[in-house]
């Protein structure tokens, strides 16, 4: 099932967040050799994951993590502003509408309905929010799964080329169809997917009552 946790309350779930930050350090720092920084535990986070941003994660039945990714809003400090200005040409993307969506990580073993099953999250959150944009950095690898589960990203701009190649893209949160193809995907209807979705929120809400 997916989970929308914001990282002040990973600590209801510390199975869950453990599991997330060591898959992060296998994925990011052992089989892609990213500059990150790792724990002694394997664990990988950045300075990012202070910041409170919104975690959207695949649950296994066990409680551990398949799969997540993270949503920050531009507004704020965030990785394309503050590190990947050449791939815009300089210009900041700032705005209340549009969330960056960055640590794209799936559990060694995951398959193809966890990818659908995060970009389907990340389309909740963003219709959720009212927003209109995510913008995100993605390396060449990624382009293949945007392509397969049919939501692709505008490009701004791309520096590197083949396996290298770096780009920052925007993804329109729109009624087109794409939610439809990964409700499908995922094998899960509309209703199970709001209803994930609001599970989370009333467990946000019954955390600080002034949110309901």
């Amino acid at each position: 099932m997916l989970r929308y946790i914001y990282a002040d309350d990973l600590r209801r779930a510390p199975k869950l967040a453990r599991t997330m930050f060591r898959d992060r350090g296998e994925q990011f720092h052992t089989r892609l050799n990213w500059k990150v920084t790792v724990a002694g535990d394997g664990s990988e986070r950045d300075e990012y994951d202070a910041l409170n941003p919104l975690y959207v994660i695949w649950e296994r039945p066990d409680g551990s993590h398949g799969g997540s990714l993270r949503f920050l809003p531009t507004t704020g400090p965030c990785m394309v502003n503050d590190h990947f200005l050449h791939l815009t040409d300089g210009v900041k993307i700032e705005s209340p509408l549009v969330w960056e969506c960055t640590r794209f990580c799936l559990a060694p073993g995951a398959d193809t309905r966890v990818s659908a099953a995060l970009m389907l999250g990340g389309m909740e959150a963003g219709r959720a929010s009212f927003l209109t944009h995510a913008v995100g950095v993605f390396d060449a690898r990624m382009v293949r799964v945007y392509r397969r589960l049919s939501w692709g990203p505008i490009i701004l701009g791309t520096c590197g080329t083949g396996r290298d190649a770096i780009s920052v893209g925007l993804w329109a949160f729109q009624e087109d169809g794409v939610r439809a193809r990964l409700l499908d995907r995922v094998g899960v209807s509309s209703g199970v997917s709001e209803g994930w979705l609001t599970q989370s929120l009333d467990g946000i809400a019954a955390l600080d009552p002034a949110i309901a």
